[in-house]
């Protein structure tokens, strides 16, 4: 026993010594997952800002003077001013408006209100007709629609895009050091040397992995700090749960990485499996951008193995939503399944060859 653990320290000293003089793939390493945090954080945003509106009024009143009072205060626009009914469509054409208010007024007093939007970009165009809704309805003369966002009062797209890019980042980053640490064995002949050698394979998977779930955890940690500090996350009553599911699904990757060594004969083949051929599922099908309920049923389907949904349904619950441990069980026995699967099966693949 004592000779194992002997064994298995080395390795993971040989290991990490391989890491940290790998200076390039460590910065790499590190600096890609923050700033895919920050990218999406912030750069990339759902939210809509400074949509240039303009109003037709027929004749003014006090409702529609507050109505562009509130229209030139708000945040979300910026008000171009009054306009013709005949300038609407030129405005919108050359860009100088995304929106328009035609306000007609009846004889006996009654509001007729419209919203022209400019569609050409869609996603602008549904966010903007939201917001206006917003203040038309605010300024009605009927009561007033009570509007309550729970979880998300803000409507940062942040909130959304951080549990998705950490499910993408832990995949990939795990896969591909994973992979290409075993493979890169495989083409020296260090790995025939060990296979030879009187330590078990397991002990060998084992040593190798240890290193690599180490950095993971730094990566982790860094990225929690971002999101609750730079990002403003709210921050959990516990965090211990975001923290146990995402070594779950961190230990799920690692597996992943070391199934995908065995399949792969170079380096280069064991980066395409792992950064290609994951990345594009767990953008499109994992739940990170598109809902996977609006999905057609068969891809539903094909996005039930897939890992990162459900990782990244277990941080939205844990993490936005403020849930406790008792609302992921589900996603936790999915996750820990997959692991076992996984990772039994590379095990035996890597023992085989």
């Amino acid at each position: 026993m004592t000779e194992a653990m002997s064994t298995f320290k080395s390795i993971v000293r040989k290991e990490s010594l391989q890491i940290v003089r790998d200076r390039r793939t460590m910065f790499i390493t590190i600096l890609m997952p923050l700033v895919l945090l920050l990218l999406f954080g912030f750069a990339i945003s759902t939210e809509v800002n400074n949509v240039k509106i303009i109003a037709s009024v027929d004749r003014h009143t006090p409702a529609t003077r507050q109505l562009l009072e509130q229209l030139s205060v708000n945040s979300y626009f910026s008000f171009e001013g009054l306009a013709a009914p005949g300038e609407i469509d030129g405005l919108l054409r050359t860009g100088k408006a995304d929106a328009a208010i035609v306000i007609t007024t009846a004889a006996d007093g009654t509001e007729r209100r419209q919203i022209i939007v400019d569609a050409s970009n869609p996603t602008t165009a549904r966010t903007a007709t939201a917001y206006i809704s917003g203040v038309i309805g605010g300024t009605a003369a009927t009561s007033p629609v009570i509007v309550r966002t729970l979880y998300n009062p803000q409507m940062k797209s942040s909130y959304n895009f951080v549990p998705g890019i950490m499910g993408m980042i832990f995949i990939l980053i795990c896969a591909i050091m994973t992979s290409v640490s075993i493979v890169r064995e495989k083409e020296t002949g260090t790995m025939d040397l060990l296979l030879v050698s009187p330590v078990s394979p397991r002990t060998i998977i084992f040593g190798k992995l240890t290193p690599y779930f180490a950095v993971s955890c730094i990566i982790l940690a860094i990225m929690l700090l971002i999101a609750y500090t730079v990002l403003d996350l709210p921050r959990s009553s516990s965090i211990l749960p975001v923290i146990a599911v995402t070594l779950l699904y961190i230990v799920l990757s690692l597996s992943v990485g070391l199934l995908v060594s065995t399949i792969a004969s170079t380096q280069v083949n064991a980066l395409i499996m792992s950064a290609m051929v994951f990345m594009m599922p767990v953008i499109l099908l994992s739940g990170m951008i598109f809902p996977v309920e609006n999905m057609p049923a068969a891809l539903q389907y094909i996005s039930a193995v897939i890992p990162a949904r459900w990782y990244i349904e277990a941080m939205r619950k844990l993490m936005i939503q403020q849930l406790t441990p008792g609302y992921v069980v589900g996603e936790i026995t999915i996750l820990s399944a997959m692991t076992a699967a996984i990772l039994t099966v590379a095990i035996k693949k890597f023992n085989t060859r």
